[in-house]
């Protein structure tokens, strides 16, 4: 059976489907529970909340569901932690983006004492709400974390996006690793090279990754129906993380200006662009990414041009503005069907198990 894989069991689910962490505020403990509650591991993306944050959004799933969940968080990656700006910087940023300011009605931003919260504190909520699973993109945490991991329990899943990736991955022992092709909407998670120097496709990823760890292998990116999920486990994965079908659904936070935009035709235009965090991302192209892209050299870097831009979406969700935000997105939205997460995974599970029996018998 094609549900009991490695991961399955390791993590209890009833199918090895993911529900990729979101973030930004668009994870939502809906969701997370709706997946859950469906047999798939939800998660939650966090790193964009403190430690009060992180430690409120446990315990609202938790009054959900009894199952296994996942918290996600970013590494910080150089110094993204807490990065350094010149005043000139800031006003020169602030200068470029003050159009879409005034055109939305805000006021030209103040400088604040920080651009995200404390990785340290994050992770020690993290560690302290002791969910089954801790997901994490941009690198690997440190030695004294994952042992910490072990000693809780708490099953480390970590992103890779090169075969190098994943063998550092395994090296540093880290239990899981997703595999992430350059098909799937949102952030390029690439730590070891530049993003754009590691943009493999997941179903040329998948398999070297399988033949170069012991391991078990997550496949990510690109993967939107029943078909996709039968093609990551014939590749080796032993399961799936989807991002966009559930992004897509209604318990998401995504609003529903983003929602409609997944299904509309203008899904099959996505690109990869620095222009709305000062990370390479992909989501659907629209006016800020065409008009910002030849300014993209002077963007600063995560999460200062993420605060930025992060004040402009509030407002574009509001006024219901997609030409203003970021549209988070994956190349497979076209295939998309469901618009809510309990129906997306029984479709999943109903067709992967139809695809896979009829690859046994030999049937079409």
């Amino acid at each position: 059976m094609w549900k009991n894989t490695e991961v399955a069991r390791r993590l209890g689910l009833a199918a090895p489907i993911i529900q990729g962490p979101f973030g930004g505020g668009i994870s939502s403990v809906d969701l997370v529970v709706a997946v859950c509650e469906a047999g798939g591991l939800g998660s939650y993306g966090v790193h964009h909340l403190d430690a009060k944050g992180i430690r409120e959004v446990a315990i609202q799933i938790r009054a959900g569901t009894s199952r296994p969940f996942a918290l996600n968080l970013w590494i910080p990656l150089d110094d993204a932690d807490d990065p350094q700006i010149d005043d000139a910087t800031f006003v020169r940023n602030a200068t470029l983006l003050e159009p879409y300011f005034t055109e939305l009605g805000l006021a030209s931003p103040r400088r604040p004492e920080r651009f995200a919260p404390p990785y340290a504190e994050q992770i020690e909520a993290v560690l302290e709400a002791r969910p089954a699973v801790f997901s994490f993109v941009f690198g690997i945490p440190s030695q004294s974390v994952l042992r910490r991991c072990r000693e809780l329990g708490i099953v480390t899943l970590g992103a890779a996006t090169t075969v190098d990736e994943a063998i550092a991955l395994e090296h540093a022992g880290v239990d899981m690793i997703v595999a992430t092709g350059f098909e799937a909407g949102g952030h390029r998670v690439s730590f070891l090279c530049s993003a754009e120097e590691s943009l493999s496709g997941t179903f040329s990823l998948v398999p070297q990754v399988v033949d170069a760890v012991r391991i078990p292998v997550i496949a990510a990116g690109g993967i939107g129906d029943a078909r996709g999920v039968a093609a990551a486990l014939a590749l080796g994965a032993h399961g799936v993380q989807i991002g966009t079908a559930f992004l897509a659904c209604v318990e998401s936070n995504a609003d529903a200006t983003h929602r409609k935009m997944l299904f509309s035709p203008e899904a099959r235009y996505t690109g990869l662009t620095r222009v709305f965090s000062g990370r390479l991302a992909r989501g659907i192209r629209n006016r800020l990414m065409n008009e910002l892209q030849a300014h993209e050299t002077q963007i600063p870097q995560y999460p200062i041009q993420s605060w930025f831009t992060g004040i402009m979406k509030k407002a574009a969700r509001e006024q219901e503005r997609s030409d203003l935000m970021s549209i988070w997105c994956g190349q497979a939205a076209p295939l998309l069907r469901h618009r809510d997460a309990r129906s997306l995974m029984a479709a999943l599970i109903k067709e992967t198990s139809t695809i896979t029996s009829a690859t046994r018998t030999g049937n079409p």
